[in-house]
């Protein structure tokens, strides 16, 4: 086989990418080919790992630049903070860094990880499982995935907006659909081993994946399978291909041949059921939230998570709340926008990147003497720009508001933790807080009288979602864009009359104008 040893004096995503390029150009069968692609993986991935593993001061200062603004907030993480697990032709698995590794903050996500799966369409994903439970929603594409139990096996058809869960140690396999178009999974993962750590064990493979069958002896394994020690080598030693495989069409149609179609609603143990398929909890013209939630589904209720979805329509902001319990990571899947969000923990110290040792050490107890001690309440500003990819996490109790660019909608997935009988407190919109308070209560509170109290807070039109414009009561944003259009069309009069002398002209303008103030009447 031709060696793929790449140079030192390329990036190593260009080498990963000559490597690669030399193996299409190599002589031979279609195994030899793919084995020198496992190789550059192989290789690309070390030298992944070897400069995360980098402790040049210069090195590290460059990796905090690259995240930007998130350096300063801990909640936000990139989506270049996702790694590659795997990566080929055929598709890609990522996964995000430890949530208590970007700051100590997360640390109550510490046995939580989020992994985003992508598949091109005919892919096989060979019989696996994973010590860790596993909650996943369908963002896009579609497929068959089986799970396999002792007692039986079930495949189900798995397409945008269905949510599943996947019990630890339960034998998986997938197939993407044939038609055009990536599959993409997101799941949010929980260990049942070591904490924030999990493997993926697999039956078949040979080096990458390595099947556990071969850590067992010949002897065993002849007895076990009454099989001879020349056919159990050539059967755990014949599959090269990788963790996925482009499959033909006819295995495709096979493998999808006996898959459920109906999604139950969620209340069995097993099986998909669609989130968007149900009644969004909040909508209006500006947005909507769907939420499965685990007094719901029983399929969520031992873990105790929700699974929403949400869009920000363009131009629009789901207005300031927050979680009574519930911790969220959200990722972004699709468009552009921000959030704002409130936090006391980073007032009372600025925390960058989670440290370790005596200064970790020295900040815990100064949590701990600001707790016992108490102090005026004292918020920071966190904020981010959002972009698909991104993931960003909100704490139980923190307010937050997310905002969609002009040009496009934001859409977002989101993973509820310790999410049972979880309250979601709006503190503007129509149903806002504020509002159900008696009249006494907010004159003390405010120092104010009730009245200007209420001239703020009942003064919204809408609930949940709202226009970012500034918010006024619509007859008065009409009135205020009919004055608007009035005095244009004055002054492009006037300016008329002034390039005109002819009175003529100067009636006809007037004319017009005329038509344009009756018309403005007709709409208001």
């Amino acid at each position: 086989m031709t060696s793929v040893k790449a140079t030192t004096t390329e990036d190593p995503q260009q080498q990963f990418q000559h490597c690669q390029q030399r193996c299409e150009r190599q002589q031979g069968r279609e195994p030899q080919r793919r084995q020198c692609r496992q190789e550059c993986e192989r290789q690309f991935w070390e030298q992944q790992k070897g400069k995360q593993r980098s402790t040049n001061p210069r090195e590290q200062e460059e990796e905090e630049e690259e995240v930007g603004e998130s350096g300063d907030n801990p909640y936000y993480f990139h989506s270049r903070m996702l790694h590659s697990w795997f990566r080929a032709e055929e598709g890609q698995i990522r996964v995000l860094e430890r949530f208590d590794k970007r700051s100590r903050l997360l640390r109550g996500l510490k046995n939580y990880r989020l992994e985003i799966f992508e598949a091109n369409p005919n892919t096989f994903v060979l019989p696996h499982d994973v010590d860790a439970d596993c909650i996943l929603i369908a963002l896009k594409g579609e497929g068959t995935i089986s799970l396999v139990w002792q007692d039986k096996k079930q495949s189900y058809h798995l397409e945008g907006g269905d949510v599943m869960r996947v019990p630890a140690r339960t034998t998986v396999y997938f197939i993407s659909s044939g038609r055009d178009g990536q599959v993409q999974i997101a799941k949010l993962i929980q260990p049942v081993n070591i904490p924030d750590t999990f493997k993926e064990f697999y039956p078949v493979g040979t080096e990458n994946p390595e099947s556990y069958y071969k850590v067992f002896s010949s002897k065993i394994l002849e007895s076990s399978l009454k099989t001879s020690r020349d056919q159990i080598e050539r059967l755990f030693g014949q599959q090269r291909q990788g963790v996925m495989i482009r499959a033909s069409e006819e295995q495709r149609q096979a493998l999808s041949e006996h898959r459920g179609w109906l999604k139950n609603k969620g209340h069995g143990l097993r099986g998909p059921f669609n989130l968007l398929g149900r009644e969004p909890i909040y909508s209006n013209e500006f947005g909507r939230f769907f939420q499965a939630s685990p007094g719901e589904f029983k399929q969520l209720l031992d873990l105790g998570v929700s699974v929403t979805f949400v869009e920000v329509y363009q131009g629009s902001t789901m207005v300031p709340h927050y979680n009574s319990k519930s911790m969220t990571v959200v990722l972004v899947v699709e468009g552009n926008g921000w959030f704002e969000m409130a936090c006391p923990h980073l007032a009372q110290a600025q925390q960058r990147w989670g440290s370790g040792g005596e200064r970790e050490e020295e900040e815990e107890e100064e949590e701990e003497q600001e707790t016992e001690q108490g102090g005026s309440a004292r918020y920071q500003k966190v904020t981010s720009q959002l972009s698909p990819g991104d993931i960003f996490v909100i704490p139980a109790g923190h307010p937050i508001a997310i905002v969609a660019e002009q040009n496009e909608d934001l859409r977002m997935v989101g993973f509820g933790i310790n999410a049972h009988k979880n309250e979601r407190i709006f503190l503007a919109g129509k149903e806002n807080i504020i509002n159900r308070m008696d009249r006494e209560a907010k004159e003390l509170s405010f120092d104010l009288p009730a009245r200007e109290v209420d001239r703020v807070f009942r003064n919204q039109e809408k609930s949940y979602f709202v226009s970012s414009e500034q918010q006024q009561p619509q007859r008065e944003r009409r009135e205020r864009r009919n004055i608007e259009k009035i005095e244009g069309s004055q002054r492009l009069r006037q300016s008329k009359r002034m390039d005109k002398s002819d009175t003529k002209g100067s009636e006809g303008s007037s004319s017009s104008a005329m038509v344009s103030i009756l018309n403005l009447a007709s709409i208001s």
